[in-house]
């Protein structure tokens, strides 16, 4: 068995700060000392660290945002408060200078968000895990952690690399230890234990909510997970559902909360699109009004850029809407979107135009002998993208040159469902924040137990305020743990 002081279970972004964190504190407090120099390892299932860190900003990697606190925190769900201590400890302007000053550029685009001057994902994974190297961590690859075990008491020599008894910080006799256990056979034992395996979003990247039933093994509460940032789906977009053939209690499958429990209204992202889906999918809007609507009062209003794709409705506003959708639809409510094609044309002013361009149409030599349908579609074309235009008509009832303004301004759909976890940004939910202390991410269960990033139940909004979450957390719980053993 091998000791560390600090093990962190998951090689993510949360991980790799932690160990960054916790590896400069313990090799400076034992510099000058004759002592053995205290370890930080990373246990990561997967081949290599940050596999998730990789598909983030479409490979481009958003890291983080140019935001303070205030406006920060309004992106945080489903509380902001729990984060606070640590975003303070290490801001978003703490970030970029971590990325500056260990060698990766970074730029300021659109909205705030930072990326990497290279425009490369692999970029922000490189810095991250030579960083934490360079530091002392050591990383032990394809490490897949299947039990966690406490043990009040010291263990003997023959299990450790030393059996002397060892002190917290406050002097106290510190009998506390970690066993873990890998599916390969290898075991490891250490004084602290950081958890950041992530959530249950994209399981390819090795997120498959394996943290989760630790945590409750270990005495914590874990509030319902479900998909954020993701696509929903509107009514009669897809052909009819396809849930996955895994059984229900298959806790790694997309339609599974992690706990084995089905997700109401879960939609994979492999069902086939339905005409109406075909004739909408690829569009791009921009600059769209859209109002979101749970049991038929409204509830949110976003302006921005929405995409349909073969997974549903996304994009930035999209993806603003999906935590609230999913949340209703899992609550047995019932959600509605309305589009405003036009959010800068008033009613009358966009009816009065509509008006002038039939006008002119019907006016037109060109247009003789043509059908009042053909005469629409080329209405139709001075007014949306003509790629829109065949999926608008099979969305809209009983459409005319009249009501056309009206449609315009107030594109309704019914929300049937959302892709899963096969393919969301970030699973919403996880450890309670409430069983964590705010100012160390240190348990407040089971002593010497810390959790960073997306375990917790702390999600953001998409533009780079979840991966700062994770990097904020995870730089305190690493700081923090390495205190505790000075």
């Amino acid at each position: 068995m091998k000791h560390s002081d600090i093990i962190i279970i998951g090689g993510g972004a949360a991980g790799m700060m932690a160990a960054y964190g916790a590896a400069p504190e313990l090799r400076r407090s034992s510099a000058g000392k004759d002592t053995q120099v205290p370890e930080v390892t990373v246990l990561e299932k997967m081949p290599r660290p940050g596999r998730k860190i990789m598909i983030t900003g479409k490979g481009r990697c958003n890291i983080t945002t140019t935001r303070g606190w205030q406006d920060f925190s309004s992106h945080i769900h489903p509380k902001p408060n729990p984060l606070k201590m640590a975003f303070y400890n290490f801001s978003t302007g703490d970030t970029v200078r971590f990325f500056n000053e260990h060698g990766l550029e970074t730029v300021e685009e659109r909205g705030e968000r930072v990326f990497p001057a290279s425009q490369k994902a692999a970029d922000v994974v490189d810095t991250l895990y030579k960083a934490a190297s360079e530091a002392g961590a050591i990383f032990e690859t394809g490490c897949e952690v299947t039990d966690i075990t406490v043990e009040a008491k010291d263990i003997a020599a023959e299990d450790t690399d030393t059996a002397a008894e060892e002190t917290d910080k406050d002097g106290a006799a510190d009998m506390r230890r970690f066993r873990i256990t890998c599916a390969d056979g290898r075991k490891f034992s250490c004084r602290k234990l950081i958890i950041t395996t992530g959530g249950l979003s994209y399981p390819g990247t090795g997120s498959t909510g394996d943290g989760y039933r630790w945590a409750e093994s270990l005495g914590h509460t874990v509030s319902r997970c479900f998909p954020s940032l993701t696509a929903v789906v509107p009514e009669g977009y897809k052909t009819e559902s396809k849930i996955s053939s895994r059984g229900d209690n298959d806790m790694t499958s997309p339609a599974s909360d992690g706990t084995g429990k089905r997700l109401k209204g879960h939609i994979d992202r492999s069902t086939p699109l339905s005409e109406t889906g075909s004739a909408l999918n690829g569009n791009q809007l921009k600059n769209i009004g859209l109002t979101l609507f749970i049991d038929g009062s409204p509830v949110q209003e976003e302006f921005g850029d929405i995409d349909f794709t073969d997974g549903g409705l996304e994009g930035p506003v999209g993806f603003k809407i999906s935590r609230r959708c999913v949340n209703a639809i899992l609550n047995g409510s019932k959600a509605s979107i309305s589009i405003d094609l036009k959010p800068a044309v008033s009613p009358e002013a966009l009816s009065k135009r509509i008006d002038s361009l039939w006008k002119e149409i019907v006016a037109d030599r060109r247009s003789q002998g043509k059908s009042y349908s053909d005469r629409f579609k080329v209405l139709l074309g001075k007014v949306i993208p003509m790629s829109l235009i065949k999926g608008f008509i099979r969305c809209s009832q009983r459409l005319d040159h009249r009501n056309l303004a009206s449609a315009l301004k107030n594109w309704k759909m019914d929300i049937k469902g959302y892709v899963g976890f096969e393919r969301c940004v970030i699973t919403a939910g996880g450890v309670s924040t409430a069983e964590i202390v705010a100012k160390t991410m240190e348990s407040k269960v089971c002593p010497g137990l810390y959790f960073a990033g997306e375990i917790l139940d702390l999600d953001g909004d998409t533009g780079g305020f979840n991966l700062q979450t994770a990097f904020s957390t995870g730089m305190l719980a690493g700081e923090s743990a390495a205190k505790a053993l000075l």
